[in-house]
């Protein structure tokens, strides 16, 4: 995250979610000492999913594979109108994504500027197919403060090895169509990061992807490893340069995660996730939601969030994070800044 962001984060911290922030924190530091989850507080962050539905076919995305065990659909304005009413007092930042494409919904715009009213800082992120001027100038009308875009090759070939069914060129001028319009509003948000998504096919490309970057005047440069869900035995994507991979090869010839687990985890406390239809799961890397710990079509957020059900999660991650399936892909601390 640029200084800037941070600056206009920091700036969404009224006197509530600041004590809001150290109930969390301290809730959080207590259950690790005496090895038994403690809430206090409600969540700072949260990822709210636009809709399930993507334009493309990546390899190792369920969403374009379309191997959801989850139906596929679009967040409705009153569902984000309920998550955002009964969190707006303690919530800093919202990532509007999970799985999918966020623009294929008719009403992200609707969401972003509903939550952005209410002083939020709102992040999403893209392909980038979807980025002509009547988008573009909504984006930017909706308060939205950072726009991550995934591109990951330098030419329709490169690209198109990971980003199945994409069109490079339709994501270069949807860019510049995004860099065009700012200027126009003179605006200067939504930040725009171009995402590198690291791979086989495409690790030699890093030098050209970050000139790249800056000859179409994106505002940050972000690699990314990739995660795998059958990785102990190799993978035909996994890049041969340690320093874009977050497995590592074992001298028994399988691959493990190079990030150490340790039994805790802030995310558990400082934010959850929400799918389209309102379950409650507690990490983004639950993408099939297996982890479900309430619905907000039934229960408040605040009941769901102190749960018995939501504070097994948290007491399974202090006992041994090794044991929960979806922690054993964590990239947490295995992300490639540039």
């Amino acid at each position: 995250m640029s200084y800037s962001q941070s600056i206009v984060i920091l700036k969404k911290i009224t006197f509530n979610r600041l004590v809001n922030f150290i109930k969390l924190y301290s809730s959080f530091i207590l259950s690790r000492l005496i090895k038994r989850p403690v809430i206090l507080g409600q969540p700072i962050a949260l990822s709210i999913e636009p809709t399930t539905a993507c334009n493309l076919g990546c390899p190792e995305c369920p969403s374009g594979l379309k191997k959801f065990s989850r139906k596929t659909g679009n967040l409705s304005v009153e569902l984000n109108q309920k998550i955002i009413d009964q969190l707006q007092n303690s919530l800093i930042y919202i990532n509007y994504y999970f799985q999918g494409e966020p623009y294929i919904n008719p009403n992200f715009f609707d969401f972003i500027k509903y939550a952005s009213e209410r002083n939020i800082f709102c992040s999403t992120s893209t392909n980038g197919h979807f980025l002509n001027d009547n988008n573009c100038e909504k984006t930017i009308e909706s308060g939205l403060k950072q726009l991550i875009i995934s591109i990951d090759g330098n030419d329709q070939e490169s690209y198109e090895q990971y980003r199945k069914k994409g069109n490079y060129e339709e994501v270069i001028k949807g860019v510049k169509n995004i860099v065009k319009w700012k200027k126009k509003m003179k605006s200067e948000f939504p930040v725009l990061v171009f995402q590198f998504l690291v791979v086989k096919t495409n690790e030699h490309l890093v030098d050209n992807m970050k000139l790249l970057s800056e000859e179409l005047g994106l505002n940050e440069f972000r690699m990314k490893t990739a995660q795998f869900y059958d990785y102990e035995n190799g993978n035909s994507l996994m890049p041969e340069n340690q320093e874009y991979t977050r497995y590592i090869k074992q001298t028994n010839g399988k691959y493990k995660l190079k990030n150490k687990l340790y039994n805790h985890c802030w995310r558990m406390w400082s934010s959850a996730v929400i799918t389209v239809n309102g379950e409650v799961v507690p990490c983004c890397f639950d993408k099939d939601a297996n982890h479900k710990t309430g619905n907000l079509n039934i229960d408040p957020f605040k009941k769901i969030w102190h749960s018995k059900v939501y504070n097994g999660f948290r007491g399974a991650v202090l006992k041994n994070r090794k044991d929960i399936e979806i922690c054993k892909n964590c990239s947490e601390g295995t992300k490639i800044w540039a």
